[in-house]
């Protein structure tokens, strides 16, 4: 092979430019780079492999670690891969039709220079190899990284902390979500769907700030979002987004917080909920199946304003059969479920929070 490593001599380093010159010319991310950086990293290339080739073809940790450099240095720049590998082509491919004819010219026999040709293909495949896992690795670590200073700053701005909000706009109103979610799977696939902010898993649930609401498809958990408010006002979004997601456990899809309003302020006095529920439903048995049929039912009539056939159809039944168990409801408690005159708010929210928590009394 000692003729064939002839054919490969850059002593002036002309081989190494035309290389530089056919990757800038087929990889437009590589052309904008500084001229002097790709010719950096190129030369650094192309010395290794033609000292490899030279070798018999055997890759050096030495020659390899050039190639790495590359990929690494090419996936800081923000060069994709595929970029990168449009410009490594195209310097092989010179290098090879250099090659080809300078052994032409100097008459060198076709088998030696297919043997060649074989030794510039493995050593060039190595090359490669090393330079993709470098850039994946490189890509990997800067994601990492910069994933991590974002959950740093969104936890910032949820607990109220001070420092830098970059890059969130401090000038700009964002929404907070809050979602049921801890698996970091799950997290990371809805994620794709929350664009604009910053998402990542806080206090152990999905949490995000984006511009604007999102689209979702149909079965995904429960998520609380808040009205778009400045910075400043996001610890207090974020504890009542939390609290929202107390008041739809078991829903599922987006939840706009000011829905949630009575919910909310309801969940934070569970105390005061249990009471109200043991006075108005004392003569009520949890363990009883048509007691639980008739706070349902109950609860049902209220959420749709005492109007029969609206409830029928939630509960899946005959009218009759709600009329029948609202009857024996206020017969049972001892009260009546439609509100004296100048109390209907009142009586109506009392009532409902307690079949709530009623209902949510384990037998």
């Amino acid at each position: 092979m000692d003729r064939f490593s002839e054919l490969l001599r850059d002593d002036d380093g002309a081989i190494a430019d035309a290389a530089v010159r056919a990757a800038r010319v087929h990889s437009p991310p590589v052309a904008a780079l500084p001229e002097d950086e790709v010719r950096r990293h190129v030369r650094a290339v192309v010395q290794a492999a033609i000292g490899a080739i030279t070798a018999g073809g055997e890759m050096s940790e030495t020659d390899l670690r050039a190639a790495g450099r590359l990929g690494a240095d090419r996936a800081r720049q923000g060069v994709p891969v595929a970029a990168l590998l449009d410009g490594f082509q195209a310097a092989r491919a010179l290098i090879v039709r250099t090659v080809v004819e300078r052994g032409r010219a100097a008459g060198l026999p076709a088998d030696d220079l297919l043997e060649g040709m074989i030794r510039i293909d493995a050593v060039a495949t190595a090359l490669e190899h090393r330079m993709v896992h470098a850039h994946r690795i490189a890509e990997m670590e800067m994601a990492r990284t910069t994933r991590d200073a974002h959950a740093q700053v969104l936890r910032r701005v949820l607990h109220g902390e001070s420092g830098d909000p970059a890059p969130l706009d401090d000038a700009r109103p964002y929404h907070c979500l809050v979602g049921d979610v801890s698996d970091p799977r799950t997290a990371a696939s809805l994620e794709r769907r929350l664009t604009g902010g910053l998402c990542g898993l806080v206090d152990g649930r999905l949490a995000a700030l984006v511009p604007r609401l999102p689209d979702l498809p149909e079965g995904t958990p429960p998520l609380v979002a808040s009205p778009a408010v400045p910075l400043a006002a996001m610890p207090a979004m974020y504890d009542l987004c939390r609290a929202g997601l107390h008041a739809v456990a078991g829903e599922q899809g987006l939840h706009r917080l000011p829905d949630l309003a009575l919910a909310v302020a309801t969940t934070g006095a569970p105390d005061l909920g249990r009471l109200l529920a043991e006075t108005l439903l004392e003569r009520l048995d949890p363990a009883e199946v048509f007691h639980r049929q008739l706070a349902e039912t109950a609860l049902a009539y209220l959420d749709n304003a005492g109007r029969i056939e609206p409830t029928a159809g939630v509960l899946h039944v005959h009218p009759n059969t709600v009329k029948y168990r609202v009857r024996r409801f206020d017969e049972i408690t001892g009260r009546c479920l439609a509100a004296p005159a100048g109390t209907a708010v009142t009586h109506s929210a009392h009532w409902w929070w307690a079949l709530r928590t009623w209902l949510a009394t384990r037998p």
